[in-house]
């Protein structure tokens, strides 16, 4: 896919996402998050850039163990989220943190000027995750880390089928390397490409529990990658590709609860 619809795609599909997303995936990102913030080791008064943030699940957390003597700069390419977080900024009355639209590709920060920098479960929607870490490279000072995570094999994540579904429905592929760098050790290998060393990476497995078919479809279709796409069906397409994901993920259901298995791959590089 050409990079720059690419972008566009994720633009405006995670603006069309931005308020659905934490009510559906909040919970279920939870682990990989945990794990990221062991893996950052964020200290008091750091200096840290949250890349891809969403809705500011990470970066809020991080706001609040650096402390007002310390900075988060939160960015998204979505316009969606940016709204949300700076919205829950002035709500909670911080000073501390801020959130920015960016491209996670062309950081707009001057090079050495962070601490950390963290990429919770964005890299697999950038057209070039390896430049991308560059920038995340570029943007801390020397000794400092970036940390990212990252969905798993596509064989170890039960509700993958989602992007075959709506492919087939639509033009062209929402998000055709989607787990290429949750397989074997893509990841580590794209921190190395980038620069980093004393790389550690973690896998994790997880599952998504969801308590009703509703639950379930919202947070594959309206609150996650393919949002842009599903709004764009008519109401007889959306039934349709509900139907038969819902399908695919009836081996995880019990009653009408759901515990979708799920894949997470965390890394952390030093500059």
């Amino acid at each position: 896919m050409e990079p720059s619809l690419q972008r566009r795609i994720q633009r405006y599909g995670w603006d069309k996402a931005s308020v659905y997303y934490e009510n559906f995936w909040q919970r279920q990102l939870k682990p990989a998050q945990d794990l990221l913030m062991e893996m950052a080791a964020l200290q008091k008064n750091d200096k840290v850039i949250d890349i891809a943030c969403g809705t500011g699940l990470v970066s809020f957390r991080a706001a609040a163990i650096v402390g007002n003597d310390g900075f988060v700069l939160a960015n998204d390419i979505s316009d969606g989220m940016v709204k949300i977080g700076n919205d829950l900024v002035k709500e909670k009355n911080l000073s501390n943190i801020q959130f920015q639209r960016m491209d996670a590709e062309e950081l707009d920060v001057p090079g050495e000027a962070y601490n950390v920098a963290l990429c919770a479960l964005g890299l697999m929607y950038v057209p070039d995750p390896v430049k991308a870490l560059k920038e995340m490279y570029r943007v801390i000072k020397p000794g400092g880390r970036a940390v990212a995570a990252v969905w798993g094999q596509r064989d170890h994540c039960g509700w993958a089928e989602i992007f075959e579904i709506v492919d087939k429905r639509v033009s062209t592929e929402v998000c055709p390397m989607f787990f290429n760098l949750g397989n074997k050790d893509m990841l580590n290998r794209n921190f190395v490409a980038a620069g980093f060393s004393d790389i550690k990476f973690e896998r994790i497995n997880t599952e998504l529990i969801y308590h009703s078919d509703e639950e379930a479809c919202g947070a594959a279709f309206a609150g996650g990658p393919v949002a842009l796409a599903y709004h764009k069906f008519s109401e007889d397409v959306k039934l349709e590709a509900r139907k038969e994901y819902l399908d695919s993920i009836k081996d995880y259901r019990t009653g009408s609860n759901y515990a979708i298995p799920g894949e997470f791959v965390v890394a952390m590089g030093i500059k």
